[in-house]
């Protein structure tokens, strides 16, 4: 998986750049086939910004974008944002194939 983390009008910092990818990382218990993960930092006005964007197989896109003053907590609102979105995803795709689905029901 590979992880691109970018500034958008600010310098990112290689401490946020380490946080982001430990917790990038962390998506693939959620989803394994996951490609690639972009990470996009910024300031507008006064406030932050934190834009995740995860390609996934099947052309398949997920998004999360948050507001806010704290970059971290920022991040660590989209990473949970994101994990719901690839296991709302995942549990999909296993009810179509005919497989049981996270609540144990036959599909």
């Amino acid at each position: 998986m590979q992880i691109r983390v970018v500034g958008r009008h600010v310098e990112v910092p290689a401490e946020v750049k380490e946080y982001v990818s430990a917790k990038a990382e962390k998506l693939t218990k959620h989803y394994d086939r996951i490609h690639e993960v972009d990470v996009v930092l910024g300031q507008e006005k006064e406030q932050f910004f934190v834009e995740i964007i995860v390609h996934a197989d099947h052309r398949h896109t997920f998004i999360a974008r948050e507001v806010g003053a704290d970059t971290h907590v920022l991040i660590d609102t989209s990473i949970e944002k994101l994990g719901r979105q690839l296991t709302k995803h995942k549990e999909k795709v296993r009810t179509r194939k005919g497989g049981t689905s996270a609540d144990g029901a036959t599909g």
